[in-house]
């Protein structure tokens, strides 16, 4: 993955705050893994705050939209 596009992703994922907490999901370590393959399809490898999260299904929702938004990015699949 290039500098620049890894940039763009994390930069896209610090917009994303949970909403307990008003912290991004990246500075709250949330995301473990960034993976982008050769045809642009984006796996991202990440948890939640707590089993019980409030915010279990819109956060990963987000998370995934959000980054099918930035150029380039043909699909966005989530590990939880």
């Amino acid at each position: 993955m290039s500098m620049e596009l890894e940039n763009k992703i994390v930069n896209m994922l610090k917009t994303i705050y949970d909403p307990e907490i008003p912290v991004d999901v990246w500075e709250l370590g949330l995301i473990y893994e960034l993976e982008l393959s050769d045809e642009n399809d984006l796996k991202i490898t990440m948890t939640l705050t707590s089993p019980n999260c409030p915010a279990a299904e819109s956060l990963p929702a987000e998370v995934e939209n959000k980054c099918k938004l930035l150029p380039r990015i043909k699909s966005v699949a989530l590990k939880l």
